[in-house]
């Protein structure tokens, strides 16, 4: 569930607190582990996606191309899931659909286009909600809401309406929970919750430039798998955007995307035995060496020479 414009301090702050009581009970008390997940410029949606699908940074062209966005084809955890047989269904910000032309088994786009509107847009992915979440045909559903960012292009972060539209997207992400719990009591296998933005919002209501308020989001992955014992007090950790990819193709059991730069977000496996969490951990630095080698020319896997440092005699005549 990517909440356009989900600022970190709109979950973690006041505001949360005051217009997201089950988000933060979740955060506080439930089984769940909470991030300030920070984006990289540019702080507009197509990149950021990118970023949150491939963990890779991608450039300043992508800004030009965020309106018109070519298909995706460097490696991500949406194309490595659907080759794995997951079926992906998708309601919300027609992005995904452009950069993912052929990977839905069922979606619905709206557009980012009129900033004006800011329900119509939000309730016409929301109207799948009842019907999608009692059907069992489908592996990985991916909700993208514009509504938030909309209202601050328009009124900016203090406007009341932001209040109305965390409200509204809190009762969402619990209708959403609610459901997976439900289904867990049947299947007794864990499904996972992710609440995440792409971008934040500055103190004038946009986004695109490199303050604080535009470069943190909220990122909260939720699962009964991340069992909480009371008084287990867990603080949103500082993460980077791109740590998702690698966790999310952990643990959905597909490759860690090639050119992937994030780290496994450590947390959401420390429930596992050592030997898992050490198996995750060397997936991850693997795919962290490989990219190094091809793209360091210099780089020689486990060399202790320092930069620069000149052989020894012996090394010479060897």
């Amino acid at each position: 569930m990517l909440i356009d414009g989900l600022r970190d301090d709109f979950v973690f702050g006041s505001k949360g607190v005051k217009f997201m009581p089950y988000t933060t009970y979740l955060v506080e008390k439930g089984a769940s582990h909470s991030f300030v997940a920070e984006a990289k410029l540019p702080t507009v949606t197509m990149p950021r996606i990118k970023a949150l699908m491939t963990g890779s940074l991608p450039g300043f062209i992508d800004v030009v191309r965020n309106l018109n966005s070519p298909a995706l084809v460097e490696d991500n955890v949406i194309t490595q899931a659907k080759a794995a047989g997951k079926r992906i269904i998708f309601y919300g910000d027609e992005t995904w659909v452009k950069l993912f032309p052929k990977h839905f088994v069922e979606y619905d786009g709206t557009t980012s286009f009129f900033v004006s509107d800011y329900t119509e847009v939000d309730d016409n992915v929301t109207r799948h909600l009842d019907k999608v979440l009692k059907r069992g045909d489908w592996d990985v559903l991916i909700l993208h809401y514009l509504g938030l960012d909309h209202i601050g292009h328009v009124s900016g972060p203090s406007s009341p309406l932001i209040g109305h539209k965390l409200r509204e997207m809190d009762s969402i992400l619990m209708k959403i929970h609610t459901s997976l719990l439900s289904e867990e009591r049947e299947t007794l296998v864990p499904n996972l919750l992710v609440l995440c933005g792409d971008h934040g919002m500055s103190e004038a209501g946009g986004h695109g430039a490199s303050s604080v308020e535009e470069l943190n989001t909220a990122l909260i992955l939720i699962s009964s798998a991340f069992e909480r014992k009371p008084g287990d007090i867990r603080r949103p950790k500082h993460v980077q955007q791109t740590d998702l990819a690698a966790t999310l193709a952990i643990g959905l059991g597909l490759p860690i995307p090639g050119n992937s730069v994030g780290s496994l977000l450590f947390p959401t496996v420390e429930g596992r035995p050592v030997r898992e969490q050490l198996r995750f951990l060397h997936l991850n630095a693997v795919q962290l060496s490989k990219l190094l080698q091809e793209n360091v020319p210099s780089y020689t896997k486990g060399s202790s020479a320092a930069p620069n440092q000149h052989p020894t005699g012996s090394e010479q005549q060897g």
